[in-house]
């Protein structure tokens, strides 16, 4: 069987050339562009979507456990829920079962939000694929439907494959 992901990626027999060109990343970044000028209209930052986005999803969770969720430290998120509170779209309660905290709910406003960040990059996504023809944007769907789940399944597991291969390539650097 041939390992396409080896192919596509450039590590058969130890190449380590991006045959990509990294322009998976590349449209990554011109999207975020996209995204963060058209949330910009909502007045709230894509950082604060995140935040809304996930308060939103998890009603009634701490700020604790959107910073584990967020990769935030604790004053960000700090500031981050403050200023969405200010703002009308955040509100707390007590938390019953630890005075110490509080727990975060989405306001109305919040679900009146005109934009999200999925439908704005869902938006970009569509545009680009009306480039493809139809058997064009099948085949790609299909593919990237493999790389997809390969990403996915490697970072639930922790990432061990691709560890082993920075690892490896760094020792062999020195």
């Amino acid at each position: 069987m041939v390992d396409t992901a080896s192919i596509f990626w450039g590590f058969g027999g130890g190449n380590r050339m991006d045959s990509t060109k990294r322009q998976i990343t590349k449209i990554a970044r011109e999207v975020s562009k996209f995204t963060t000028r058209m949330l910009k209209t909502d007045g709230i930052g894509t950082a604060e979507y995140d935040f809304i986005h996930t308060v939103r999803k998890n009603p009634g969770i701490t700020q604790a456990k959107i910073r584990e969720i967020l990769s935030l430290d604790k004053g960000a998120a700090a500031r981050r829920a403050a200023s969405l509170e200010a703002k009308g779209y955040l509100f707390r309660k007590p938390n019953p079962s630890d005075a110490r905290s509080q727990l975060l709910y989405a306001t109305e406003l919040a679900d009146t939000l005109k934009n999200s960040k999925a439908s704005v990059e869902a938006l970009y996504y569509e545009w680009l694929e009306e480039a493809l023809t139809p058997q064009d944007n099948a085949e790609f769907c299909r593919i990237l439907e493999i790389l997809y789940t390969r990403s996915k399944t490697e970072s639930k597991a922790g990432f061990p494959h691709l560890t082993e291969r920075f690892l490896k390539g760094n020792t062999q650097n020195e």
